[in-house]
């Protein structure tokens, strides 16, 4: 879906298609309405001394989390979902996995745990005392009950797509959901480092296809994606070219920078992204193809990723 006329503001207003707000994300959520936006999905700093973070003590970076995560919940919608994403936080060699130091956080706000999905990767740090970390997570945390999902716009190839019946009443039919199957909870897809096509300044940026997959099964068009912490603007990229609309923060005005450029060219059709369906090698494996979804895009002639 490719939607040129997209108008980026810097302001929120609650019809725009697009708000890149430079400051503090509190700054931001306070001026969203209760109950408004259907999916934030965010990776916010692991305090581990990055560029764009202030390193502190671990309790005092969970309370600030907490005052973060309190007004996402508050501007989440009934059916919404919030999908956060994290590593670990590192002090002289011990971790402390995020993901689990904010469980309680989201469980007193009265949130519940749907998923938490594994996101795996090739490269990475490498440690010399303890094996190098090649996950994170993802918890996928709705408001109610009643939340939102479709899984058919993220279906992935069938493992034996010929499988058939053999006996009972549908002996001969096919077994397998003719759309493909569930992708699970466990996801095989590039982490953007140097020679990702996706690559830009930013030292920890979302692959398109990882945020896309959570936009296209928890959203309909239209929708609000919130990213209080948006970096280079992946998450709202993703949104556009999936016909959301999109609200993210950001306090470093380079990055704010980059991310209005990725926007709009995803609004006209030219961001470079990395095809869903190319192959991950494997070095175990020499000519296995560990894919995901060929939903979403196609690879033109030029060998780059374009919307179907």
């Amino acid at each position: 879906m490719i939607v040129s006329n997209v108008h980026i503001s810097d302001s929120f207003h609650p019809d725009n298609d697009v708000t890149v707000f430079e400051g503090d994300c509190l700054k931001l959520l306070a001026r969203i309405p209760s109950n408004s936006i259907q999916l934030i999905v965010t990776s916010p700093p692991y305090n581990i001394g990055k560029a764009y973070e202030k390193r502190r003590n671990l309790q005092d970076y969970l309370k600030e989390q907490s005052r973060v995560i309190k007004e996402c919940v508050r501007v989440l919608t009934p059916q919404g979902h919030i999908c956060w994403q994290v590593g670990n936080y590192v002090n002289k060699g011990a971790i402390v996995p995020l993901d689990i130091a904010l469980f309680t956080v989201f469980e007193e706000l009265g949130l519940q745990l749907r998923n938490r999905i594994i996101w795996r990767f090739e490269h990475g740090l490498h440690c010399k005392r303890r094996f190098s970390g090649r996950y994170e997570t993802i918890n996928w945390y709705t408001k109610t009950d009643s939340y939102y999902f479709n899984l058919d716009p993220v279906r992935i190839r069938q493992k034996y797509p010929g499988k058939k019946h053999f006996k009972g009443p549908r002996a001969g039919q096919y077994s397998c959901n003719p759309l493909g199957k569930n992708p699970g909870d466990v996801w095989d897809i590039p982490n953007v480092k140097s020679n990702h096509v996706e690559k830009t300044i930013h030292p920890c940026q979302f692959p398109i296809e990882l945020v896309a997959r959570l936009i296209l099964s928890m959203t309909a068009p239209n929708d609000i994606v919130l990213d209080p912490y948006m970096g280079v603007g992946s998450s709202l990229a993703a949104a556009v070219l999936n016909g959301r609309r999109a609200i993210g923060a950001e306090i470093k005005s380079e990055y704010l920078a980059i991310a209005k450029q990725r926007i709009r060219q995803a609004a006209a059709g030219t961001l470079k992204i990395r095809p869903t369906f190319k192959p991950i090698f494997d070095p175990r494996d020499a000519g296995r193809k560990l894919t995901t979804a060929p939903w979403l895009y196609r690879e033109g002639p030029d060998g780059k990723g374009h919307q179907k």
